[in-house]
């Protein structure tokens, strides 16, 4: 799954979001702050976490692809 950027950058949690693997912020940083997210293939607990193209974040099986 690919979420095209608008801005220069998207946060952790929103990319979460955007792609529909989570309900909502609570949902999002629940699963991150457990460990269940990967950037880039390294966990990371940052909700905040700005993503930028190029980066993959992997959750739950899915992959997401951050582009512009």
């Amino acid at each position: 799954m690919k979420i095209t950027l608008k801005d220069e950058y998207i946060k952790l949690g929103q990319a979460l979001k955007a792609a529909g693997l989570v309900e909502n912020g609570a949902q999002a940083k629940e699963v991150i702050q457990e460990g269940q997210v990967l950037v880039n293939g390294e966990t990371d607990l940052r909700r905040g976490r700005k993503l930028y193209a190029g980066d993959t974040v992997t959750f739950n099986g899915e992959e997401i692809e951050i582009e512009d």
